[in-house]
């Protein structure tokens, strides 16, 4: 689902601040505006010092991507690169000329684009496989800055608690007030180590696995590709193609809906046995 990583985040932070609710703290108590721009503000600049403005300026664009981007869907490739392998097949690798322009893909489109310019088959997968090297570092390049900021918020979290409690520990004359002032020290605490673990990884997270989801979809059109150039079999290239699937994908390919499937039917004599 495509919004699982913001329901995630936003059931994780209710869970924390329940839970706290139900152990007699104050709501109010767990805002603190202080400890936020040091935690918010610190672990920001911590990062831009360390990535840079470019990176920095595609944080909000990473946060999108995290939470609406779906994952690609493997089994229309399959479908599609067959449907190739049986035109190229019958008709020539020349002829999908015509199929080209009617791909949404561009690195699907490009392969094709090269097949039927009569590409050398290991220039070929060199080039597609230069690209896809590019994608993934690239990709590494964003997500890598949630994975430093989840590893930078909590340390700045304990300096803002190590500020607050420089002015509690000043002020040791009005012991009345060392409670409070205490438990709001280490709000900034909670709000580093919080938000490296409910919101910083979880993104990273999110964001690695599209990619290595990417660089599935693009492997396996690779060898789809290469499979077409090398005039295999349609029927080869599904079942080598099926093989990056999950096994209710491949059902779905193999047995379509009102194509009987055949091992699903009984044995009439051992039914009458």
């Amino acid at each position: 689902m495509k919004a699982a990583s913001a329901i995630g985040i936003v059931v994780a932070c209710l869970a924390i601040v329940g839970a706290g609710i139900m152990e007699g703290v104050a709501p109010m108590a767990l805002l603190n505006i202080n400890a936020l721009i040091i935690v918010c503000g610190g672990t920001a600049a911590a990062i831009f010092a360390g990535v840079g403005m470019k990176r920095f300026m595609l944080v909000p664009k990473l946060y999108i991507k995290a939470f609406t981007t779906a994952p690609p869907e493997l089994a229309p490739r399959v479908t599609a690169l067959v449907s190739f392998a049986e035109r190229a097949r019958k008709d020539g690798l020349l002829a999908l000329e015509e199929e080209i322009e009617a791909i949404d893909d561009p690195f699907m489109r490009k392969g094709m684009q090269l097949v039927v310019d009569g590409t050398d088959p290991d220039l070929l997968r060199e080039i597609l496989d230069a690209e896809i090297d590019s994608m993934a570092a690239r990709h590494k390049r964003g997500y890598t800055v949630f994975e430093k900021a989840g590893g930078l918020a909590p340390t700045i979290g304990v300096l803002g608690t190590v500020v607050s409690l420089i002015h509690v520990l000043g002020n040791l004359s009005a012991p009345e007030t060392l409670g409070p002032s205490i438990s709001g020290a280490f709000i900034a605490t909670l709000y580093g180590v919080g938000s490296a673990n409910v919101v910083y990884l979880p993104v990273c997270y999110t964001l690695q696995m599209l990619s290595g989801q990417e660089v599935d979809e693009r492997t396996l059109i690779v060898e789809g590709i290469l499979a077409i150039q090398a005039g295999d079999n349609p029927r080869m290239v599904q079942q080598k193609l099926l093989s990056y699937l999950a096994p209710e994908e491949r059902e779905a390919i193999e047995n379509p809906a009102g194509k009987p499937d055949l091992k699903a039917v009984a044995d009439p004599v051992a039914e009458a046995a």
